[in-house]
């Protein structure tokens, strides 16, 4: 009896043996991917990325003066899911890939400032007061930097509301996170931030104090190059002496992307689409205003989704800087910008496509549906198969 009993523990132990060791390499390959797809993945692309050279030498007259640089890194577009059209799932793959990318940034290229270039929030145009802070709280965790590290704002269309949704509320709701700055210098370098959403130019309340507050900008900077000294400058600090770099969310005016070129530029069939003013793109009284107050030396957007490379007057470059989420582009990317207060070099850097994130998935649920037919003799092992046809060939 005994025996019978030792025979029937036998026989219920070599099933949960054999399949010890299956749960064991099941458990592997599925922590191997998602290590390799939810944290190294980032580290891999980021780690090719590198600070563009720039020149840091300025001649005065006879002397030679090194100029600090500045790292900056600008992004755009980022559209945190709201509680409206937001599905937890869509959520919970976007907002990782976007804090991990972000996080991965910050330690590997240690910027001094980034600026986030408009549609912050997805729903900020019409989200609830609760909603709201929800969605600030989410950003802040995502985008949490270290105190060294300067963030910058700029409002878009998604955060306050198109032209014809926007109101002083929303505003106000906004700049109470992110500030209400419209001039940032450092480094001898001035960054203007303007609130593009709000220069339609119907004479609206909102827009005539956002014009206000630029043409105020406007005559500091200008009185900072041409007039140092001058009583017309008022008693406050001058500014630094080099020309601003523009801030926005919506390019400039142009026609459409037909000139844009480039992997992460507009698909082709888009291209040729005509841009709406003040809806897609500035107004064209709006951009020469903006070009004639502030005589920039380069300009920075967003809002399109898609990179493009323009010139204005075919001497002020703009770029549109593409989405920082696989949301909206299957290969999201930044601007990382070396700039001093005479000269700026920038380059771009591409995060992980989606598709081969998803690729990699695919594999991996392949690989384990192979793994475990093989383990329970469903399906004939390759490495086996290609044993025994070398052996046939040697018997041969």
């Amino acid at each position: 009896m005994a025996m019978i009993e030792l025979e029937f523990g036998r026989q219920n132990f070599h099933p949960l043996k054999k399949k010890s060791p299956l749960l064991l390499k099941l458990i592997a390959v599925v922590f191997a991917v998602l290590l390799f797809c939810e944290f190294l993945i980032y580290y891999l692309a980021i780690f090719q990325c590198n600070w563009p050279e720039v020149k840091t030498t300025a001649s005065d007259g006879e002397q030679a003066t090194r100029e600090p640089v500045l790292k900056a890194m600008f992004l755009a577009d980022t559209h945190l899911l709201g509680e409206v059209l937001g599905h937890w799932l869509d959520k919970l793959r976007r907002e990782w890939q976007m804090e991990r990318a972000f996080q991965t940034a910050l330690w590997l290229l240690q910027p001094e400032v980034v600026f986030i270039l408009g549609d912050i929030f997805d729903e900020g145009k019409w989200s609830t007061p609760e909603a709201w802070v929800n969605d600030v709280e989410r950003f802040q965790k995502m985008f949490r930097h270290p105190s060294h590290v300067q963030l910058k704002v700029v409002a878009g269309n998604h955060d306050i509301g198109f032209h014809y949704e926007m109101n002083t509320y929303k505003v106000e709701r906004f700049e109470k996170v992110f500030s209400s700055e419209r001039l940032f210098s450092w480094k001898g370098i001035n960054f203007v931030m303007v609130n593009s959403v709000a220069l339609n130019g119907d004479g609206c309340g909102i827009c005539s104090e956002t014009e206000a507050e630029l043409i105020e900008v406007s005559h500091r900077l200008n009185c900072s190059r041409e007039a140092r000294g001058s009583s017309r400058c008022g008693p406050g600090p001058l500014l630094p002496m080099s020309a601003p770099v523009l801030l926005q969310h919506y390019p400039l005016y142009r026609r459409s992307d037909a000139n844009c070129s480039g992997e992460d530029a507009a698909p082709p069939e888009e291209r040729d689409i005509p841009f709406k003013e003040n809806y897609d793109v500035l107004s064209r009284e709006a951009s020469q205003k903006l070009l004639r107050w502030f005589q920039p030396r380069l300009v920075l957007s967003g809002h399109t989704h898609s990179a493009c490379e323009v010139h204005h007057g075919g001497r002020v470059p703009e770029l549109s800087v593409p989405s920082f989420s696989w949301r909206n582009r299957n290969n999201p990317s930044f601007i990382m910008g070396s700039i001093t207060p005479t000269d700026y070099t920038l380059s771009k850097c591409y995060l992980p496509r989606e598709d081969v994130v998803l690729i990699i998935y695919c594999g991996m649920v392949g690989f384990l549906v192979v793994l475990t037919l093989t383990h329970f003799g469903l399906l004939a092992s390759p490495f086996l198969a290609g044993l025994n046809l070398l052996r046939k060939r040697k018997t041969r």
